[in-house]
């Protein structure tokens, strides 16, 4: 078997699944979780019909390219939502089944193994998915911290150059998980020209770009900062974005990397021998759903309603601040985070995640030490309840410290 298989770490969730093991949960009180960013709003019922009125095309092979119209539908939501002059949709678009595997494989086509030392580039909390597609791409991660003091966004003037001369990825997660902080254009206009100094890709991880606080802005995109600066062929730079999140579809498995033709054909050819083709009816309702904002729009305000309920009744005591996207809170904790969800699932009932769990320990520091990733994936009012179990618990630890 191939030895890189030895360098993947557990999931975050086994790891979770572990620390909860060891204590028995309040049976008086119904579960709530607050740990996996698997929505919980219903599915677009326009979106199930689609798949149902389709399930006939079941009897079809679909191409790896996938239909014309699924490319135009990502192609035009593309340049509505990031006010980009163009995007072809024969070469700058190709449909994935969800950002996971596609990030996944872009990175297998993307790395050069016979370079010396390849590295791929990752922030620090960050989707392990990112680690492991780099070591088994024959590539070693290189882990930048998020920490408070820069906005939960990696210092990349700090970064040495000999980092970047042997970068040949450099993942960006903007609205970032777990931290939910967005990168601004200052920030993408320097990466991109160091992009072009160094010779490497940009690949940004966006499938949190519709969950955002009503009446604020829309998060920036990798692309539009191509489009500011006069990249219309988004050199070495693509995105990935999703309708698991947008449009509470998870299950669908439907998304789409878009950018750098000269990179997107090859990826093709990989993607081909890789036989990751969408089926078709996911393709029509992909394509439905990409044509609606109105269920987006409802989707952003639960989320607005929850992130207002939530904070009021968690701010008076925890430091806890709202992000500037995603449907995650990143609450620093006044213990530490494993003690704080271990003890908290036994006393409340309620699942968090340990940010621990969504980084590695670099120079001794890890960002994710004393703080746990909150979900606010459930309803309104379990989110509610969670959030008043959870001021219960931490104004129980004050008095015990007291």
């Amino acid at each position: 078997m191939n030895p890189d298989l030895n360098k993947l770490q557990p999931y975050p969730f086994e790891k979770l699944t572990r620390l909860k093991a060891a204590v028995t949960a309040n049976p008086d009180l119904p579960h709530i979780a607050l740990s996996i960013g698997e929505p919980k709003h219903p599915a677009p019922a326009f979106v199930q019909q689609t798949l149902i009125d389709n399930i006939h095309r079941l009897e079809n092979y679909p191409t790896t390219k996938g239909l014309p119209e699924l490319s135009d539908s990502i192609a035009q939501w593309l340049q509505q939502r990031f006010k980009l002059n163009s995007v072809d949709p024969q070469t700058q678009v190709i449909p994935v089944n969800g950002t996971r595997e596609a990030i996944f494989a872009f990175t297998q086509a993307a790395v050069d193994r016979t370079a010396s030392q390849p590295l791929v580039v990752s922030p620090n909390p960050f989707y392990q998915i990112y680690e492991g597609a780099a070591y088994l791409a024959g590539a070693e991660p290189h882990f930048l911290p998020c920490l408070e003091d820069n906005h939960f966004i990696p210092d990349f003037d700090a970064v040495d150059a000999s980092v970047w001369d042997h970068c040949q990825l450099l993942f960006l997660c903007s609205p970032g998980n777990p931290t939910g902080s967005v990168i601004p254009f200052s920030t993408l206009e320097k990466l991109i020209a160091l992009a072009d100094k160094h010779d490497f890709i940009i690949a940004s991880d966006e499938c949190y770009s519709e969950i955002y606080v009503e009446g604020n802005d829309a998060p920036l995109g990798l692309l539009e900062a191509c489009q500011r600066l006069g990249r219309d062929d988004y050199k070495r730079c693509v995105v990935f974005h999703s309708l698991s999140k947008r449009s509470n579809l998870p299950g669908l498995r439907s998304g789409f990397i878009a950018g750098d033709a000269t990179l997107l054909k090859p990826f093709l050819l990989y993607r081909t021998y890789h036989g990751c083709a969408m089926p078709v009816q996911t393709q029509l309702a992909s394509i439905a759903a990409w044509n609606d904002e109105i269920h987006v729009e409802e989707n952003r305000r639960q989320y607005t309603q929850k992130f207002a309920a939530v904070l009021d009744i968690l701010q008076p005591v925890a430091d806890v601040r709202q992000t500037d996207a995603s449907f995650y809170l990143w609450l620093k904790t006044p213990i530490d985070e494993e003690t704080f969800a271990q003890q908290l699932f036994a006393q409340q009932n309620v699942t968090v995640l340990p940010g621990s769990y969504l980084s590695r320990t670099v120079d001794g520091i890890n960002p994710g030490a004393g703080r746990v990733r909150m979900a606010l994936v459930a309803s309104v009012e379990e989110c509610i309840e969670a959030a008043q179990r959870i001021r219960q618990f931490i104004e129980s630890l004050s008095t015990e410290q007291a």
